[in-house]
């Protein structure tokens, strides 16, 4: 497909994984548009009527990125089901996506930490919108399960950097997307330990 028969959407699409795929093999910070354009087979004409920069094509990735991920924790599982099973649906489901996306891998746990102030606070909205989604589907599913409380964004926020914790624990997101083959799915049964122990901790236990 040439430049001239691809889609604006499209286009927008190849440079967002041409970013990823640069990132993931030299870091934000060394890539340059030169890199992406070539990447993409658009001319750097084309990257800025897309994008008004570097920064502005990372923001969109990590967007597009973490947006299907919610929408897969969002679409996994059942209200009707039981807590165990829903945490169990959502999980594999989750890292079952972070497996199959290995070029986004360092983008999403590395570079967007340091890639300036605007990056900073996206990572930490996008953060606590995976936490307002974990309490937004915990009520949803209290009604199947009367056991669990209402998840205050405090004590979803503990599990949303938990969890982000262990997937940095458990990679090199500087080797290269090949180390990543199947490493997030092996997080499974911690993952599944770490959401349940909160979710039903009730602060009564003595110290």
């Amino acid at each position: 497909m040439t430049v001239a028969t691809r889609t604006d959407e499209t286009i927008r699409r190849d440079l967002i994984g041409a970013l990823a795929a640069c990132v993931a093999q030299k870091g934000y910070a060394s890539t340059t548009i030169s890199d992406v354009v070539a990447l993409a087979r658009v001319s750097k004409r084309t990257f800025y009527e897309h994008f008004s920069g570097k920064e502005d094509c990372l923001l969109a990735l990590y967007a597009h990125v973490t947006g299907r991920l919610m929408n897969i924790i969002r679409a996994a599982g059942g209200a009707d089901q039981r807590f165990q099973l829903q945490i169990a649906a959502g999980t594999k489901a989750f890292l079952s996506a972070l497996d199959s996306m290995p070029e986004f891998t360092r983008t999403l746990l590395v570079e967007m930490q340091g890639a300036g102030p605007r990056a900073f606070r996206m990572r930490q909205e996008t953060l606590r919108g995976f936490a307002r989604t974990i309490v937004d589907l915990v009520e949803v599913g209290r009604a199947a399960n009367p056991e669990i409380k209402p998840l205050a964004m405090p004590r979803a926020l503990a599990i949303v950097g938990g969890i982000n914790e262990l997937l940095l624990h458990a990679i090199d997101p500087y080797a290269g997307p090949s180390t990543v083959d199947g490493v997030f799915s092996a997080l499974y049964d911690d993952v599944v330990s770490l959401i349940t122990a909160l979710l039903l901790y009730d602060g009564s236990a003595p110290m």
